[in-house]
């Protein structure tokens, strides 16, 4: 059947999007870092790519922010293209490395003044936006004293504040966390959120955190260069379709056997000696198990998380994968002349 026609309305709706991607890829020599990705944000929105390190995030983000040229595909991201037109991409977007790019000879001022004349920002809308933001991320109190002297969390917050001081279409936040302790990755979305809100930025976040990626409008499950599931963190959770009942018994192997032939539903006997049983209900099931079962000490029910998520579209852990990211990082040749460097 051939496809319908592509009226001027959806012509529209498809050009009203803050980033489109299109079959976007990226080889290094004989290593394919990303394969074909397609997907498309929305203006206003928290955009998520979670994966293992070395699945392609930052590869993809490099792309979409003129550092990179795309093998092939295309993306237009902030309504311009990002092979055409790098510098209208560039004037449009702000960026937030994974390593810190601040002068920390500089005071946080001096770096927020410096990045302004980098893009051309009026002094007079420099100092005007400046205050604001400092206030925002909690700085305003130190914007005098030099970055040497700030924390890395005091240092990611002047970032994301650097990031968004010449009014960005898009910021791009390649794991904005990584390497800072609980307390101050807590600390970091507080003040994403707020200034989400208050700028009305559209956010592109790439992580392998799942609490971050819990967090987004949508995300996209990124592993070895594809895409695999593109959905809101609920419905992603939804599709995977069972929660979790697993219970803890004087005789697991007995339990388990007791169901199976009672509710005919099949359990396992994990390594560490639980029942697990995956169901529609897990709520509703727990009652059948006490009524049906014997020689149970404790039942504990989980829903399905993003973990669960990443295993059904990916057949692995995402921790697995983290594990086997260095092998991935060898075999890339521009990862190999950098080390030769």
């Amino acid at each position: 059947m051939a496809p319908a026609p592509t009226t001027s309305a959806q012509t529209s709706v498809q050009r009203d999007v803050a980033v489109d991607v299109r079959e976007l890829g990226k080889r290094f020599g004989e290593f394919t870092a990303v394969d074909g990705v397609s997907f498309s944000v929305d203006p206003g929105e928290l955009f998520g790519f979670l994966g293992p390190n070395g699945a392609g995030k930052t590869t993809t983000i490099s792309m979409l922010c003129t550092l990179l040229a795309p093998t092939s595909g295309t993306a237009v991201v902030a309504g311009h293209d990002i092979v055409r037109d790098p510098h209208g991409v560039r004037t449009n977007i702000g960026l937030v490395f994974q390593e810190t790019t601040l002068d920390d000879l500089l005071t946080a001022e001096q770096n927020l003044r410096f990045h302004g004349v980098l893009y051309g920002v009026p002094e007079a809308e420099v100092v005007r936006r400046m205050a604001p933001l400092l206030e925002m991320v909690g700085l305003a109190d130190r914007a005098d004293q030099r970055v040497q002297m700030y924390s890395g969390g005091m240092k990611r917050r002047l970032e994301i504040a650097r990031g968004l001081l010449h009014a960005p279409r898009v910021l791009f936040l390649d794991e904005p966390t990584i390497g800072l302790d609980p307390q101050t990755r807590a600390h970091i979305w507080e003040y994403v959120d707020t200034l989400r809100h208050r700028e009305a930025t559209t956010m592109f976040l790439t992580t392998h955190y799942m609490d971050e990626a819990e967090r987004c409008d949508r995300i996209a499950i990124i592993d070895n260069g594809r895409i695999v599931a593109i959905d809101t963190p609920a419905s992603l959770k939804a599709s995977v379709g069972a929660d979790t009942v697993e219970v803890t018994a004087a005789d697991a192997g007995s339990l388990r056997d007791q169901i199976a032939s009672s509710l005919q539903v099949a359990g396992e006997v994990t390594p560490d000696g639980l029942v697990r049983f995956l169901v529609p209900e897990g709520a509703s099931f727990v009652p059948r198990i006490f009524e049906h079962g014997t020689g149970i000490e404790s039942v504990n029910v989980r829903r399905p998380t993003l973990d669960d998520v990443f295993i059904k579209y990916t057949g692995h852990a995402i921790r697995d994968a983290e594990a086997g990211a260095g092998d991935k990082f060898r075999m890339n040749p521009m990862v190999r002349g950098f080390r030769r460097g």
